[in-house]
């Protein structure tokens, strides 16, 4: 390069900024995280809108389980929240976020037990709570690497003694409202965690089940149905072990069924068959119908009695809508001991609670088979099915393949069983959940449906866990053993608790207790817990009661889909059951994590693939914010795919809204808005990127008030690929560097970018929070962080207008001449944009077109071209040939040169 090519180099004016272009977000963003926490960045953004009186909008944090690494599911989930938060803080409201973690809970206790056994309740409750505290300091350290604001060195936990005696308290209301009953009737029940189970603790998984076809001869036929003389109703069963509990068989009333003579290998059978399934049971056991003896309406079976298979007692046949002809023979075997329709079949027809099996899922003496005792019952199949052979009973077997209910901490398949236990009605909560249900607000849509499908056909709640670590179930027994419900002991309880916490349950004796609440001293105290979802249910009195800075209802919950039968209706009927209404305003339901073939990303799965899913593992790879901007981009309302090729395509949308960034506050050097001019003399691009801005900004603040933040990752994105960086900095480098440094459009334009990059900065700042704030710290002309900002409003007098059209008009003019550049480019005439002459020919219609393309500072810019000649036709054209006018050397435009050797206008400014 030559000396004179140096001086003209030192004459631009380049872009200067101490932005750097590399973010080095794993080793920058924890020094910026530590500026903002000791500095107190969340609560002077609280403490400011508070002097404003700004409004209120409370997102309650529901509690994440404190046992595991934060994963991408749960990153998801708090990078979403963050996103509301940071949004409505900027839109102007006073939005504090209060996080908290669900502590109690069989998961906890599970790997606590299981790590040493025999242990007292106490030091179980003892490693327990070390247990989870371990990890609620991990994930909060997580949550807070993410970016995500709130207050957390006061978070709320549900094993905090406060918050235990509130649940009691919520008990209490339960109790006095007649809402909380005691009885023997099936659960789900673990015998891996020996513990029963709520339906949110069960997941489905597919199972093969032996299903057999099995007969019970009837007793005691009437006279006046005699075709039944020797006949035997047929059952089919995937519960083979649940046979000793049976106590019934159930027939449709209005179902017609078919008596005849079986025929099979020279065996003859007379059975009873609904009609529909007479030919599946045909082909399924061999069986076949040999004569037709008589059809029987099933109303007429009611009260007849059969012999049990293989025990001596007989089985009475009742009615029940509940009977399909979907599979099986039409009539159904009851065990009222194992079934929830079985149960309410059975007290409606006056049937016994038979359930001859052990915490442990082993066959107790009840079972009448002494061989069977101390056996598990699903290693028991086998025997039974043997035993019905044995006896002549067994027509026909199969492999059944179904979904069946596993626990989901143990992985093992649950049983039905009819144990003690405590329950809440929900006679008298469901026609209230059901109507505060169509009052919220349920985001998307359709989840309105599924929770108002869940809470409809809710069975009662049992609310006893046989666990330890775990709020008490504030119950005691009298000396007959029956259950002292009571809301005032309830009460006296969660005051004792409130002071003390709730290991005194566990670690005083039943006489001590009795003693501290006033009771009898011979009463005992019950030994279970209350299911853990009332822990995270009664966080809308725990939390959003007892937090001056919070209010119940609360604007919002978020979480994911699955909620709709955990958080959000557990929340929904303790708060229904506690001041009649629902404790949110809005619900906002996302998708899960999934992997590229849509499979729900667990973290075990996903280390057994070797595909890691910790978010920490993300963060500390690529930066935080690159996980935010990833949340960003997801559409939320669906299943979420994942995994490390997807994760890092968000890495190019990153490096490009920095770069842009970047360029703006480069080409922002020396810029002071105080002492810019009050009207700058915009330039028909400047014009044109303004009103460009002012609809990104108008979309980007309706989606953020929708929760829309795709849009706005789209929005922004598009804006600085195409707007930004391809069409208006690429046609401004000219002015940018070669003008004088106080043109006049120089100025203007650097206005223009002051404005762009400010809004940008502020709409951008939820997303990525850390390099929104560096930016906004690298920027001369602003202060404090981007975090204590206002969105910006869209500008009214920048509303799309003459500029927009007239720059659509002339894209596509751009368009024409360029492919007429093109081609003298392929045909090596020249080998740049900048050396094409060009004769556009336009049409009438353009003739408002003539002083713009005659200014050819303005054309030469525009269209990065070194002259135009404008002619008039009935259609757009363009050739393009090679200038013959030479390079200035100090701009690189061919321009007509001066003695200097330079354009008029750099000559000028030198």
């Amino acid at each position: 390069m030559s000396d004179s090519a140096k001086n003209y180099k030192d004459t631009l004016t380049l872009p200067q900024t101490t932005f750097p272009m590399r973010g080095d977000l794993v080793e920058n963003e924890p020094k910026r995280l530590e500026r903002w926490e000791s500095s107190g960045l969340y609560q002077r953004i609280i403490g400011r809108r508070r002097e404003q009186n700004a409004p209120e909008f409370i997102l309650h944090d529901g509690p994440p389980f404190a046992n595991g690494d934060v994963h991408m599911g749960t990153a998801l989930n708090k990078v979403l929240k963050d996103l509301v938060v940071k949004s409505k803080t900027m839109a102007g409201y006073t939005a504090p976020f209060i996080p908290g973690w669900d502590c109690h809970g069989l998961p906890i206790e599970f790997k606590v037990v299981k790590e040493a056994a025999g242990l007292e309740p106490a030091e179980i409750r003892r490693r327990s709570a070390e247990f989870a505290n371990k990890f609620i300091d991990i994930q909060r350290n997580s949550f807070r690497r993410l970016g995500v604001f709130g207050d957390w060195y006061n978070p709320y936990l549900t094993m905090a003694p406060a918050y235990e005696a509130d649940i009691l308290r919520v008990f209490a209301k339960l109790v006095e409202g007649g809402c909380v009953y005691q009885s023997k009737k099936p659960v789900q029940w673990s015998y891996g965690a020996q513990t029963a189970l709520a339906e949110a603790e069960v997941e489905y998984h597919d199972k093969e089940s032996p299903a057999i076809f099995v007969k019970f001869p009837l007793q005691d036929v009437p006279q006046s149905v005699c075709a039944l003389e020797g006949a035997s109703i047929v059952i089919w069963t995937t519960t083979p072990w649940t046979l000793p509990a049976n106590l019934g068989i159930a027939v449709h009333p209005e179902f017609t069924y078919v008596v005849g003579r079986f025929e099979k290998d020279g065996r003859e059978e007379i059975l009873v068959i609904v009609r529909e399934l007479v030919e599946a049971f045909e082909q399924k056991t061999g069986f076949k119908l040999a004569k037709p003896l008589e059809e029987i309406r099933g109303r007429e079976f009611d009260g007849l009695l059969a012999q049990h298979p293989f025990l001596d007692r007989t089985s009475k046949l009742i009615l029940a809508n509940f009977v399909t002809t979907e599979t099986g023979t039409g009539a159904v075997h009851i065990a009222p001991g194992h079934g929830a329709d079985d149960y309410v079949a059975g007290q409606q027809n006056g049937l016994a609670v038979l359930s001859p099996v052990d915490n442990e899922g082993n066959f107790t003496a009840e079972a009448g088979l002494d061989e069977l005792v101390g056996k598990h019952v699903f290693k028991s199949n086998d025997r039974i099915i043997e035993i019905l052979e044995e006896k002549g009973v067994l027509l026909g077997r199969e492999v059944y393949k179904h979904s069946y209910p596993y626990c989901w901490r143990s992985k093992t398949p649950i049983i039905f069983r009819a144990v003690e236990q405590f329950f809440i009605s929900l006679d008298t909560l469901r026609g209230l959940a059901l109507t505060e249900i169509d009052k919220v607000e349920w985001l998307p849509a359709w989840g309105r449906n599924r929770i108002y499908g869940t809470v409809e056909a809710r069975p009662d709640w049992c609310i006893s866990r046989q666990r330890t670590w775990g709020v008490p179930l504030p119950v005691f027994f009298d000396e007959n053993n029956k259950a002292i419900l009571s809301a005032d002991v309830a009460r006296k309880v969660a005051d004792l608790v409130e002071t003390e916490g709730t290991n005194i349950w566990f670690e005083k004796t039943d006489a001590e207790l009795a003693a501290l609440l006033g009771l009898p001293a011979n009463v005992t105290r019950c030994r279970d817990t209350l299911d853990v979802w009332i822990d995270s249910g009664c966080s809308h009195v725990s939390v959003l009661e007892r937090h001056p800075e919070l209010h119940a209802p609360a604007d919002l919950y978020l979480e994911a889909t699955d909620q709709h039968r955990g958080w959000f209706q557990s929340s929904l009927m303790m708060s229904v059951g506690w001041r009649g209404v629902a404790p949110y305003k809005s619900v906002m339901t996302h998708g899960f994590v999934v992997d590229k073939d849509k499979k729900k990303l667990s973290k075990s799965e996903a280390e057994k693939a070797g595909k890691p899913i910790d978010a920490a593992h993300f963060y500390n790879k690529y930066g935080a914010d690159i996980v935010r901007l990833w949340v960003s981009s997801v559409d939320w309302q669906n299943e979420v795919p994942f995994g490390e090729e997807l994760f890092k395509q968000v890495a190019e949308p990153y490096r490009r809204l920095r770069n842009t960034l970047r360029i703006l506050l480069g080409n922002l050097d020396g810029f002071d808005p105080k002492t810019a001019p009050a009207a700058p003399a915009y330039t028909l691009l400047d014009r044109w990127i303004l009103e460009r801005l002012h609809g990104v900004t108008a979309e980007c603040l309706q989606a953020y008030e929708n929760y829309e933040f795709r849009k706005v990752f789209n929005a922004l994105n598009q804006f600085c690929t195409t707007d930004l960086s391809a069409i208006y900095i690429d046609a401004l480098k000219d002015r940018m560097y070669c003008d004088a440094a106080d043109s006049p459009r120089r100025i203007a334009s650097q206005a223009a970018m002051h404005e762009v990059f400010t809004v940008l900065a502020k709409l951008l700042a939820p997303i990525l929070a850390y390099t929104a704030d560096e930016a906004w710290e690298h920027a001369t002309f602003t202060e404090g962080t981007i975090h204590e900002q206002d969105f910006p409003a869209a500008n009214p007098a920048f509303a799309p207008g003459e500029a927009t059209k007239t720059v659509e008009r002339l894209f596509a003019i751009k368009s024409v001449i360029q492919t007429a550049i093109e081609g003298r480019i392929q045909a090596k005439e020249f080998t740049r944009n900048n050396e094409a002459h060009v004769t556009l020919t336009l049409p009438a219609e353009d003739e408002g077109m003539v002083s713009l393309l005659s200014d050819r500072d303005f054309a030469t810019e525009f269209f990065i071209i070194a002259g135009l000649d404008v002619k008039w036709s009935d259609h757009l054209s363009a050739t393009a040939a090679k200038t013959e006018l030479c390079l200035c050397p100090r701009c690189r435009k061919h321009e007509p040169l001066l003695e200097s050797g330079l354009c008029s206008r750099c000559d000028a400014v030198v």
